[in-house]
């Protein structure tokens, strides 16, 4: 007979899941030297290059109970500006209004940012301080996504940390031969249409609510 399981899968696993950090390091090796030593608290010339290139940025962020979200964030190359060696700007361009890492950042003062390379297997890591800005002559300068945003998410410095490729290069991102064929996929609308759980909808209404989004709103 099967026995009914209440709960998730997640409530029958941390019963007995990591609790201490002693615990969790007897799980691994030491990290090298190398992997420590990299970490910096400022932005090097080579670095900032780095970010100069990135036309993606993924933003995690938490509230002031710990919910935490992780947002991308795009545009072409060098939308996010260097301000100095400590601090970078990323304009709000147009998106879906909801401001969970804008309200989050407000909250605690705090995020983390990811910068992506289209091609590049090494990514970026930049922790530290946020703020929400929307000083007329800093927005002004924040451009590159069409015209100056209505906020900007600035950043200021404190952890440095380019990524190794081992993730990039197990997930195949930048090897088309790798991605599964779109028929294996769920389309945009039919995700968002299962999400929304508005029977009255199709997804026909769906995939034109999404072309008039990316038609007037892709700024």
């Amino acid at each position: 007979m099967t026995q009914s399981i209440v709960g998730s899968a997640f409530d029958s696993l941390r019963l007995d899941a990591v609790t201490d950090q002693e615990e969790l390091r007897r799980a691994y090796e030491l990290p090298s030297d190398a992997a420590v030593r990299k970490q910096m608290t400022e932005l090097t010339e080579q670095t900032q290059r780095l970010i100069e290139c990135s036309s993606l940025v993924l933003v995690a962020s938490a509230d002031a109970e710990g919910n935490c979200d992780v947002s991308p964030r795009g545009g072409p190359a060098g939308f996010v500006a260097v301000l100095d060696t400590r601090t970078v700007a990323i304009p709000d361009a147009t998106g879906n209004k909801r401001l969970d890492t804008l309200q989050n950042v407000v909250a605690t003062g705090r995020a983390g940012l990811l910068f992506v390379i289209p091609g590049r297997t090494t990514t970026l890591r930049v922790n530290g301080r946020a703020c929400v800005s929307t000083r007329p002559e800093l927005l002004a300068q924040l451009t590159a996504v069409g015209k100056p945003p209505a906020s900007a998410l600035v950043l200021g410095i404190e952890e440095v940390y380019p990524h190794c490729p081992k993730s990039l290069l197990r997930s195949g991102a930048w090897k088309p031969e790798q991605w599964l064929p779109t028929d294996a996929q769920p389309t945009s609308a039919e995700v968002t249409l299962a999400q929304l759980r508005m029977p009255e909808l199709t997804i026909a209404d769906i995939e034109q609510a999404e072309a008039d989004s990316l038609k007037y709103r892709y700024e």
